[in-house]
């Protein structure tokens, strides 16, 4: 966004929460952000809903308030989500063997790896030792088809992974197996519907007038993930930037680690159901002792893709000293990843 282009916060903050709308604002005054949504609920109750810069890097297309963008990694969150509610209906058992439900995931010494370590990204299979071309982002079957016949990277169970961008696959996978829908259409059917919150796994060419453009910004210190490394191997097969989510062809494919579209209200909103033990104005998507076993420590040591010491609960970031972003208990860790 031009620098010389006026900024204005447009939405709510409620009296009490004034001071996000002050922070927020300063965030843009001091170059942190050209445009974002932010909103925050509490005890069920919007406190907070706020937006303000524009949808494309010109600066000519104000962001509106049901703008929607790429929210990458929070996707996962939704996939998780949608994997609880399939353990709260008594459908699928996070102790069972992946392969009980995807007969095929039991290829190359996969046999045995239960659901637990798939959701809580100790399963050993981030990405492909194969050569595979971005294409495959967009062929939900030969990327799982992929996943199945990979041979885990190290002993599963005993280290964990970012699984970046395989996590979305592999257990939307398993909810289709069970569920018969693919994991955007159960999304939108059993939580970001009933619940009213604009979040879409992949869609129709009839909502790009409203999605912000992604905006590449300067190359981080360092340059990425060295070269070599895990994480290095990882975004580069298949190869990801980020400038893929401008295309038709990344909105309209159901990719559940990273192409989830939607706003801060509607990531608040199922969050916020979450928070509350699993319901939210009147409308349940899950018990509250679901929500607690979804946010209980799995595993906790120093991830081999990150680099950096990590908590994972059953699909979600758990806070720790290295990334202290909330209280566990709040429900507020409800969260499987970052976007920007």
């Amino acid at each position: 966004m031009a620098a010389d282009l006026p900024i204005t916060v447009h939405g709510y903050c409620n009296p009490r929460f004034a001071r996000v709308r002050e922070a927020f604002l300063a965030n843009f005054e001091a170059g942190l952000e050209v445009r974002a949504s932010f909103a925050a609920e509490v005890e069920g109750e919007l406190v907070a809903d706020v937006w303000a810069g524009y949808e494309d890097a010109a600066g000519t297309r104000p962001w509106r308030r049901d703008t929607i963008v790429n929210v990458f990694s929070t996707t996962k969150a939704m996939v998780a989500v949608c994997a609880h509610v399939l353990v709260d209906r008594g459908l699928l058992d996070f102790n069972a063997p992946v392969a009980k439900y995807w007969p095929e995931f039991a290829q190359n010494g996969k046999a045995d790896i239960p659901m637990r370590w798939l959701m809580s990204h100790q399963a050993g299979v981030p990405s492909f030792t194969a050569k595979a071309g971005s294409d495959i982002f967009y062929d939900w079957d030969a990327y799982c088809a992929g996943l199945a016949a990979e041979a885990p990277w190290w002993e599963p169970g005993t280290a964990n992974g970012y699984h970046a961008f395989s996590f979305g696959n592999l257990v939307g996978e398993v909810v289709r197996r069970i569920s018969g829908r693919s994991l955007g259409t159960f999304c939108r059917e059993e939580v970001t519907g009933p619940l009213n919150a604009d979040f879409h796994i992949g869609f129709g060419p009839s909502f790009d007038q409203r999605v912000a453009d992604m905006i590449t910004g300067p190359p981080a210190a360092g340059g990425g993930p060295p070269p070599g490394s895990m994480m290095a191997r990882i975004v580069a097969n298949p190869p990801f930037n980020s400038g893929l989510a401008n295309s038709r062809a990344w909105r309209a494919a159901e990719i559940p680690a990273a192409n989830g579209h939607g706003n801060a209200r509607s990531c608040a909103r199922v969050m916020s159901a979450l928070a509350c033990g699993g319901e939210v104005d009147g409308i349940r998507i899950m018990s509250g002792q679901t929500v607690e076993n979804a946010i209980t420590e799995r595993c906790s040591r120093k991830d081999l893709a990150l680099g950096r010491p990590m908590r994972w609960g059953l699909g979600f970031m758990l806070a720790s000293p290295d990334l202290p972003f909330a209280d566990d208990r709040s429900g507020a860790v409800a969260r499987a990843g970052h976007s920007r």
